[in-house]
């Protein structure tokens, strides 16, 4: 049986296939005519942070600003990414539906299980939680740490009803998740009214392979002085690429939007804020970068990443909406090498070094360095 979930673009998004040179195990098996794969594996990270401890996978909100003291140096092993799911594949009269459930152990930051993938696919149309239709793993470079590299277009799970034909594919997706909500005070409230929009293009030719995607959506909030909804208009794009020339991969990708949020992987602020003296709804724009090189050595890779994404919020902060000590920017650069001794075994050093920068012109850095050790099935 082929595995549903490697014929997929939304297991090929998945960190452990990013991380795994080799072929991907599973457990095959036969029920009531449905064909079913047990597949998973269990993962040591094994950490030490230079700086700050910025948490069980990089949380860059964490990072010391220059002049800003605090403890230095701290070791951190955990198996929380250990994931284990199962994917089924039952023929019907009018092809083929494939599901997909599947869970890792970082629920309540660390510890728990968590659902990440519970969707159906069935003549082009996918139901469930699953990979943002915005997102892509085109432009994605293999790292160790959990964090995703900042300035790509999201492509975490979020709640969905999509639809694919051919190389394009539209969804209609939770909204205030991924995007995020304005926030507001009370008597104020936050409000989802629309579901996000979502449109998506990828495709290849020889070695070259290419996406773009489009997001539109409605930010909205209820304002109780006027008993109305406050709302304005949200868009985001992505266009993203990778190369192939012998033992070397490029990859690349640029996004940029106006009240995206955080479909712009690693966004330093929210979609909106509420000026404070009009009550207006004001969307904030921001734009990221990413580009990596991975080259094949020996029994394994060597990557080099970096990825930058940045908010205007300075019209947010000269409403008084925002205070100078906000975060404007983060940039990450990754270093690393994977490899494995057999199909089923993978090891991997790494070392990350993340800058975060606030609207009034600090900043403050901090590196990472990290080592794993995984077994699949």
């Amino acid at each position: 049986m082929k595995h549903p979930c490697n014929t997929s673009r939304t297991f090929a998004l998945s960190v452990a296939a990013l991380l795994v040179s080799g072929t991907t195990q599973a457990v095959d098996f036969q029920l009531n005519g449905t064909q079913a794969s047990l597949y998973g594996y269990a993962k040591l990270d094994i950490i030490h942070d230079l700086d700050a401890d910025l948490g069980n996978f990089v949380d860059r909100n964490k990072i010391r600003l220059d002049g800003e003291k605090g403890p230095d140096g701290h070791t951190n092993l955990h198996a929380f990414q250990s994931r284990l799911g199962i994917s089924t594949l039952t023929p019907t009269p009018r092809g083929d539906l494939m599901v997909n459930v599947e869970g890792d152990f970082y629920g309540s930051g660390g510890g728990n299980l968590r659902l990440r993938h519970a969707y159906g696919e069935w003549n082009g149309i996918t139901a469930g939680q699953t990979w943002s239709n915005f997102g892509g793993n085109i432009a994605m470079y293999p790292t160790i740490d959990f964090a995703p590299w900042p300035g790509m277009a999201n492509a975490s799970r979020q709640a969905q009803l999509r639809y694919t034909q051919g190389d394009f594919s539209v969804a209609l997706e939770d909204p205030g998740n991924l995007g995020r909500e304005v926030s507001v005070s009370a008597p104020d409230e936050s409000k989802n009214g629309l579901p996000d929009l979502t449109l998506r293009y990828q495709s290849q030719s020889g070695a070259f392979a290419y996406g773009a995607s489009a997001v539109l959506r409605q930010l909205e909030y209820y304002r109780d002085s006027t008993d109305n909804d406050e709302t304005a208009f949200g868009w985001g794009l992505s266009l993203e690429a990778r190369y192939q020339l012998g033992d070397v991969t490029l990859r690349g990708a640029l996004t940029h939007g106006d009240g995206i949020g955080g479909y712009l992987e690693g966004s330093p602020s929210r979609p909106g804020y509420i000026n404070p003296v009009t009550g207006e709804l004001e969307t904030i724009e921001a734009s990221g970068a990413t580009a990596g090189i991975t080259v094949k050595a020996g029994p394994g890779a060597a990557t080099l990443g970096y990825g930058i994404a940045r908010s205007d919020i300075d019209d947010a902060v000269r409403a008084g909406a925002l205070g100078g000590d906000s975060t404007e920017q983060f940039e990450a650069i990754h270093l690393n090498y994977i490899w494995s001794p057999i199909g089923a075994i993978s090891y991997g050093v790494e070392i990350g070094h993340h800058i975060r920068e606030v609207q009034d012109g600090r900043e403050g850095d901090a590196t990472r360095l990290q080592g794993m050790v995984m077994y699949r099935f």
